[in-house]
């Protein structure tokens, strides 16, 4: 038997100096990062945010050997099971071993990887997304990429027998790549992970076949730009249009998981044919960055893992636009501020799917953290790119007023104006064969304003479990999506404008206001109007300075058709709701006050805990809901 590591490398960590490593995340917590609100240097943030998480998956590591299935891995607190990608933690608990001295990193790093080996690796090579039989292969790609860069950047503080191993087992993973991935694998992420892991991997084993491959797929995705904006397709089927011309895109595989990827394939191999074309497309995801770092996915074909911050289960924004950073500096910003959104949501040292989780006491999946601690291992393992001009100065696309910005590729529109930032989609793509699932219609799926933050934001028309193993269950009996709607229940089912895929739009804008008109069909999920024949509605929205009106109109033919305008505000428990009359209620949101006017009585929608919840984006929400055609509604910020 050889030994799993060298302890000669390592200075040995006291039982003082443990418990200080494992309880850093409440001194991050504590610290004035949160309580002040001024920006930490990317690089120091992320160095606290590794340690933070590091310390608190190490906890969660199961090491009692009587506990066979789950000896080596890391538990879940929320759902108390073992995720299959769990073994991507080898690399940043490698960095962290390096980093701290502590040969606990190092002893962590071997148990997961024999759980890994034990649990989820296959006799094709492949290791499973879960430890369940039959389940998704692809993953394995991104395993690829967390074990070579863990023995590229930490190999030398492992015995060099189990290096041997792990390099004979990533050969098995190679193959299987090599020889099933293609440009059809699954959704376009998955070729383009590979363009990176199968160029990695060959670099590391001196594989000039994989590295071709790698290539071919860098080249082939090059390809999938949308000609108008340049957001990259794929996230669903590759080739076929939806009836407005728009492709399959998702914002936040995009930003978190793809994009990163042929970044550092451009990196690794200096191939400026990707990269060029990369950075222009980085600045066409950059555009939806609201200015708290938040990714603003309320459209995206994917957005059932949309959570704030970015998505579920990849791994974050930060490899690609903070290593790029000298060719554009506002990259620097992007990256920084979605570190702070990530630091925002961490607590009890993980990162927690979504704003309001705490308030509303759901369960935290480990599976973010151990995702994301591995995209800021990255950029930490690489020397700092440092843009040419101090971040302080630098603005994010959505920090400017400018009126309207469309991205016709996606019929969606960006609004900014006054301290109001909106997205209005009539969107037409669904993921593969989902229905009901990211809002269209014209609806405003996205409302922020710089002194509250957001005030609404799309969920799915239906929560639905599209990826079950990586989405969390929604018990709740009174939960409900969260985009603005109009809503018609029958005895046949459900009728929403955002819904209807046919929508049409138009927008006018000055230097004072910003006018939106959309008019949609209540359909259902099946684009199906009611029984009784087609409900046309229209909904004008006129954005000022800290004010923002609507009108609510729609056919009036039957007098027993009754609609319902459903406005779920973001708002978490703690933020006080005040009710004026019928007519006038308010939200506090620490020193500003939202005031909701509407010329029809407002009825306040019953919820289990005063709030309403939804994963996606992971927002508590009060529920009004009002009736009548021709209604009209002011939000108004005082």
């Amino acid at each position: 038997m050889y030994p799993l590591f060298s302890r000669r490398k390592f200075i040995t960590h006291t039982a003082a100096g443990s418990i200080g490593l494992l309880g850093s995340w409440q001194a991050l917590a504590d610290s004035p990062l949160l309580v002040t609100g001024s920006s930490p240097d990317l690089y120091t943030l992320s160095r606290q945010l590794v340690q933070t998480w590091g310390a608190a998956l190490l906890s969660h590591q199961v090491t009692d050997a009587g506990q066979t299935d789950n000896y080596g891995g890391i538990l879940c607190p929320g759902y108390h099971l073992v995720h299959g990608r769990v073994g991507d933690a080898i690399y940043p608990f490698l960095h962290l071993a390096r980093q701290t001295n502590d040969h606990r990193y190092v002893e962590g790093a071997v148990l997961l990887y024999r759980w890994m080996e034990r649990r989820v690796s296959q006799e094709d090579g492949s290791w499973l997304n879960e430890p369940v039989k039959g389940a998704w292969k692809g993953t394995t790609i991104f395993t690829i990429i967390a074990l070579c860069d863990a023995l590229h950047h930490h190999g030398t503080l492992l015995d060099q027998a189990f290096v041997s191993e792990v390099k004979a087992r990533l050969k098995k993973a190679g193959d299987y790549v090599y020889k099933n991935f293609s440009l059809e694998y699954g959704n376009i992420n998955y070729p383009v992970a590979a363009s990176y892991g199968l160029t990695l991997l060959g670099q590391l084993l001196d594989i000039p076949a994989y590295k071709a491959k790698g290539r071919e797929f860098a080249h082939q995705a090059i390809r999938f730009f949308t000609p108008k904006n340049g957001l990259l397709y794929g996230e669903g089927d590759l080739y076929q249009a939806s009836a407005k011309g728009c492709y399959a895109i998702d914002l936040g595989y995009n930003v978190e998981e793809s994009l990163p990827s042929l970044v550092q394939y451009g990196l690794l191999t200096n191939d400026e044919v990707v990269l060029e074309p990369v950075v222009r497309s980085l600045q066409a995801h950059m555009e939806f960055m609201l200015p708290d770092g938040g990714w603003d996915n309320s459209w995206g074909t994917r957005n059932f893992k949309w959570t704030y911050w970015g998505s579920r289960t990849s791994d974050g924004c930060q490899p690609a636009y903070a290593l790029l950073a000298d060719r554009d500096p506002r990259f620097a910003r992007v990256a920084g501020k979605n570190a702070e959104q990530l630091l925002a949501c961490t607590h009890n040292g993980l990162l927690y799917g979504g704003p309001h989780y705490v308030a509303h006491q759901v369960p935290v999946s480990i599976h973010h953290t151990f995702c994301h601690i591995k995209a800021l291992t990255m950029i930490l393992d690489q020397p700092p790119v440092k843009p040419a001009v101090s971040v302080s100065a630098i603005r994010l696309p959505r920090e400017e007023v400018y009126g309207v910005r469309a991205f016709e590729d996606i019929q969606t529109w960006l609004i900014s104006q006054g301290g109001f930032r909106a997205t209005v989609t009539g969107y037409d793509k669904d993921y593969k064969k989902t229905t009901n699932g990211h809002a269209t219609g014209g609806a405003l799926t996205m409302l922020w304003h710089e002194k509250t933050g957001p005030l609404l934001a799309a969920s799915m028309n239906e929560y639905q479990l599209f990826e079950a193993g990586n989405m969390q269950p929604d018990t709740d009996p009174l939960s409900m999506p969260l985009t603005p709607r109009i809503a018609w229940k029958t005895a046949d089912g459900l009728y929403l404008n955002c819904s209807d895929q046919a929508a049409s739009i138009s927008l006018q804008q000055s230097n004072r206001e910003v006018r939106v008109s959309t008019q949609a069909q209540l359909v259902d999920r099946h684009q199906d109007s009611p029984v009784g024949g087609a409900i046309r509605t229209r909904i004008d929205y006129r954005f000022t300075k800290d004010k923002l009106e609507c009108r609510y109109t729609w056919d009036e033919t039957a007098p027993d058709i009754r609609p319902q305008i459903i406005i779920p505000l973001i708002a978490k428990n703690s933020e006080r709701l005040i009710v004026q009359d019928d007519h006038t209620l308010f939200v506090e949101k620490g020193a500003v006050r939202v005031r909701i006017k509407a010329s029809r009585p407002i009825r306040l929608l019953p919820t289990t805990q005063g709030r309403v919840f939804n994963f996606v984006p992971g927002f508590e929400a009060i529920p009004l809901a009002l009736e009548g055609p021709d209604t009209e509604v002011t939000l108004e910020i005082l």
